[in-house]
């Protein structure tokens, strides 16, 4: 095992170091600007947004893509309420579902359950101003706020600073430049700034701190506003489908708990780990969650700080194969207090797979470490697809020996392509659609999660334009005769290219 240090030092050694951020000291007491803002101020039916966002409580900001769409008002009791539709991308897993926003505060108060976590990621970074700033005219403290206040109010902690109008700055975001006004506060010996604009409903952008007493404070909450639209009439999520109701509709199991465990050194004895995972025997092409937790060689008590580290799966020439970093776009996975949880899609096939935890070091996020990484192997037995088919025998499978040039010999024709392939337990997703108990947009959903994730194999097919007209029926038709077994896989896997060869199953 210890041939595989140098491959993976080599990898660890191509992340870049980033500069930290300096901040200028500002004082308090209002700015050169006349009027007020308040949390919501011109909030309307038909306002679209697009946030990137992360906040502390959600895997120590982790950042994910929030969108919403305010469809209309909503009677609760005896208060009005707006009605938001949302859809989070998070990493590779899509939430949808609806969010009720006050109108006198626009905090989330209640929606799809789904997406409680990322409601209250919302609601303590977004609209968190809402604390000091809002439309209630008639309680102390409430109501809008001037630009030229001397202050919006008072952080509610040991020695809290005042909330201050700082300056009026352009700033820059995703969708657009906007005449603003910081507003901040010092906390944690960092300055921490939201950007408001006037008669505009939510901040467009900021970079806040956790309070601490002592050591680096870390990021609290971070977003831009990436997009936004006015007078959207109809839902632009009409085909948009949950990945928790994908996977279902591909046969696979949602509810997962976390029910093995692994609690060892790594490999040079640098770091202790303790990884709990679920399911202990997760199925080719379904999620697995992990919760992984960075100990103390010395005592167990101690969990350690600034983990950078990566979840890989190595080939043969030890060469990395799969990186869960490289899946959400990042360097490296992160880790401020050395608990972290994991998200993933098991992509490997049946059989024993090897998930290793490579540890680059501790250093702050985007510093590189100065450590030698070291690393812990995890073996996981996967299943198959449910009543998909065994791993192919050793004789089908490439050689993982490093090729040589062939001698010479005589023309002869190419051999035949084998026959399509398909898992037998995809039947029981598309009979459930050719049924009508799960609709178009759902079995497309389900065939492009699995087409994308490798499960389905569908020979390269130029991807066409979006189509109108949906599905045609002969499509139905030709998949009910393959679930009876009346035709052939590759009767199944050409109708998928025609699919996507007409726009109708985008897999790009």
């Amino acid at each position: 095992m210890e041939a595989r240090l140098p491959v993976l030092a080599a990898a660890a050694a191509l992340v870049l170091a980033a500069a930290s951020p300096a901040y200028a000291q500002f004082q308090a007491g209002g700015v050169d600007k006349e009027g007020s803002w308040f949390v919501g101020e011109g909030l309307k039916q038909g306002d679209y947004f697009r946030y990137s966002m992360c906040h502390l409580e959600y895997k120590e900001c982790v950042d994910f893509d929030m969108r919403l769409w305010i469809k209309g008002d909503i009677e609760s009791g005896s208060e009005t309420k707006w009605l938001a539709e949302a859809v989070v991308r998070d990493g590779n897993r899509v939430v949808k579902g609806e969010m009720e926003l006050g109108k006198i505060a626009p905090e989330p108060t209640g929606g799809s359950e789904d997406l409680t976590i990322y409601r209250g990621a919302f609601k303590s970074s977004v609209v968190w101003l809402s604390a000091f700033a809002t439309a209630d005219t008639g309680s102390p403290g409430k109501g809008p706020k001037e630009f030229m206040a001397k202050s919006w109010g008072k952080i509610a902690n040991i020695g809290g600073e005042q909330v201050v109008p700082v300056e009026i700055a352009q700033v820059r975001t995703g969708a657009g430049t906007w005449d603003s006004v910081v507003i901040g506060w010092k906390t944690g010996g960092e300055f921490s700034r939201v950007w408001v604009v006037d008669g505009f409903p939510f901040p467009v952008k900021a970079k806040t701190f956790a309070h601490v007493s002592e050591g680096i404070a870390p990021v609290e909450y971070e977003f831009e506003l990436l997009e936004y639209e006015e007078g959207v009439a109809e839902s632009p999520f009409g085909d948009v489908v949950a990945t928790d109701r994908a996977l279902a509709a591909a046969g696979c199991d949602t509810d997962i708990e976390k029910e093995a465990t692994v609690k060892r050194p790594t490999n040079g004895f640098s770091y202790q780990i303790h990884a709990f995972y679920g399911p202990a025997e997760p199925v080719d092409g379904c999620p697995m969650e992990w919760l992984i937790k960075f100990i103390s060689k010395y005592d167990e008590t101690e969990f350690l700080n600034q983990v950078q580290f990566d979840m890989l799966v190595l080939g043969d020439d030890n060469r990395p194969m799969r990186s869960i970093a490289d899946e959400e776009g990042r360097q490296f996975l992160y880790s401020p207090s050395g608990q972290y949880e994991l998200d993933m899609v098991v992509k490997e096939g049946q059989g024993d797979v090897t998930y290793t935890l490579l540890v680059y070091g501790l250093a702050p996020e985007n510093w590189v470490p100065q450590e030698v990484p070291d690393y812990l192997e995890i073996v996981v037995p996967v299943l198959p697809g449910q009543g998909g088919p065994p791993a192919d025998p050793p004789e089908t499978r490439p050689s993982t020996q490093p090729s040589t040039p062939p001698a010479p010999q005589p023309a002869t024709p190419p051999a035949p392509e084998p026959p399509a392939s398909v898992p037998s337990w995809i039947k029981t997703s598309t009979g459930l659609w050719v049924d009508g108990q799960v609709d178009d947009a759902t079995f497309v959903s389900a065939m492009q999660f699995l087409i994308r994730e490798g499960v389905l194999a569908v020979p390269a097919t130029e991807a066409g334009s979006p189509a109108s007209g949906g599905i045609p029926d002969w499509i139905r038709t030709s998949a009910g005769l393959w679930v009876d077994g009346q035709v052939d896989d590759s009767t199944f896997v050409s109708g998928m290219q025609f699919l996507i060869r007409n726009g109708i199953l985008p897999v790009g």
